[in-house]
């Protein structure tokens, strides 16, 4: 429902708070380096081709589980729209058309724009290597799609067996929970395969030196796990935690454990040293049998593989130092390290998929489902800094899934001046989080001369 005046034009919209990113976005020119950049080759009629990425990017925030939901979530809300920048909106098929004209070109040109825009927005590009680790997480998911999908293969998916798709390779910055990299690879690519052009790519978004290398940690699973990967690293400087690739090796290192540790906090795993030098790679490591007894009785194993000291290993994990003295706290130290893992990586897919429905949008050609990715990794970090600007505490449970559905839908009233100028927003004071968000709204917007305000809408 819209209203006019004179001076100023209303437009109602179901989410307020994602207007007042756009319009932070807009005045910070999130886009420019993709506008600069990107020379998609494709005839303009009513939209160029960038304002076209830009309709599909914004559909991302809003929730939209797919294209076609450019239709519903954007183009009704007009509002919406013009917070981003935007005077009207494209149809969705014509933002399908203008992805499938993309070429292999276009989609380095959007890498070069991302990088563009990590360095200039992020926290991870300008983290302070001498004050700590810079720790990057490295790992692959998988992304199913249609049999006839180029570079669709038959690979792992997990609880689909003979399913084909793609994978998606990801570096990222863990302590900021900032997406550095994506690469799209084709379903049968392994982490053993990906993992040198990631950290590669990596190291020329964050324009890690050997100074800075050696003062970063690569944490990776057990599909990058080879003496020759993880000496890759070691040779570059890079820290590294790891685990171990070669099943076979794994059950004759557990068998040098002399005494085994039980977890204190689960009471079927337990963990001990190998007893035999590392002998194999570059530099010294330290290595871990950690062990879990399944349903029927046997064991399943790992090694954890870590370059790190322990007094260091501490000092990530906030621990107190003393406890480089206890022998169990320090085996504690390293595994609770490697643990963390799946609060980070893996979590960041999770988020994604459900939050910004990462797997849900699939396109036949390669090109075009690598600038689905590329623009769902921009869409990632915008959360990640909203929830920063909106200063959302790390501990309020609020993922992914929840910053997009409930802290960016939050309905309001927004007015235009006659120049089509954003100067104010009436926040639903019924809608949840709008009393929480009213204080981070008006610092984040006062520069802009936007006033927030709370109101029955």
């Amino acid at each position: 429902m819209n209203e006019s005046t004179t001076a100023t034009t209303n437009h109602f919209t179901g989410c307020a708070t994602l207007a007042a990113i756009g319009a932070t976005l807009q005045q910070r020119d999130l886009f420019g380096p993709i506008k600069t950049r990107v020379q998609i080759k494709q005839k303009t009629i009513k939209h160029t081709p960038i304002d076209k990425l830009t309709d599909a990017f914004i559909s991302l925030l809003a929730g939209a589980q797919g294209l076609v939901e450019i239709n519903t979530r954007l183009r009704t809300d007009l509002g919406l729209q013009r917070a981003f920048g935007r005077t009207a909106c494209a149809e969705q098929s014509v933002v399908q058309e203008t992805l499938s004209a993309c070429t292999p070109e276009n989609v380095v040109q959007l890498h070069q724009a991302l990088d563009e825009i990590y360095r200039s927005h992020s926290q991870g590009f300008h983290h302070d290597y001498q004050a700590s680790f810079q720790l990057l997480d490295v790992d692959l998911t998988g992304m199913p799609c249609g049999p006839k999908a180029a570079f669709a293969t038959r690979g792992y998916f997990a609880g689909l067996y003979h399913r084909r798709g793609r994978q998606l390779g990801r570096v990222l910055a863990t302590r900021y929970e900032e997406v550095v990299v994506d690469q799209l690879f084709a379903g049968n690519i392994q982490l053993i395969k990906a993992l040198q052009p990631l950290v590669e790519a990596a190291e020329s978004t964050l324009q890690l030196d050997k100074v800075k290398r050696t003062r970063t940690i690569i944490r990776v699973d057990a599909g990058a796990g080879t003496e020759d990967d993880l000496n890759w690293l070691l040779e570059r400087g890079y820290e590294i935690m790891a685990k171990e690739y070669s099943g076979r090796r794994i059950t004759r290192l557990s068998k040098t454990v002399t005494e085994w540790v039980q977890d204190p906090t689960w009471s079927e795993r337990s963990f001990g040293w190998v007893n035999e030098p590392a002998t194999g790679y570059l530099r010294p490591v330290q290595r871990i049998v950690v062990r879990c007894r399944r349903l029927d009785g046997s064991f399943a194993s790992g090694v954890l593989i870590c370059s790190l000291s322990v007094e260091q290993v501490l000092s990530i994990l906030r621990w107190p130092a003393v406890q480089a003295t206890d022998p169990v706290a320090v085996l504690l130290a390293y595994v609770t390290f490697y643990d963390q893992r799946g609060g980070g990586i893996e979590t960041t897919f999770k988020g994604d998929k459900q939050g910004l429905g990462l797997t849900k949008r699939n396109k036949k050609r390669f090109e075009a489902q690598h600038m689905l990715v590329l623009l769902g990794s921009l869409a990632h970090n915008v959360v990640v800094w909203a929830r920063r600007w909106l200063a959302i505490a790390e501990g309020s449970h609020c993922g992914m899934l929840r910053m997009v559905r409930d802290v960016f839908h939050i309905s309001g009233l927004l007015r235009f001046d006659p120049f089509q100028h954003l100067v104010e927003i009436v926040l639903n004071q019924h809608a949840h989080r709008a009393h929480q968000l009213i204080l981070p709204l008006q610092e984040l917007l006062a520069p802009l001369s936007i006033v927030v305000i709370l109101g029955e809408t």
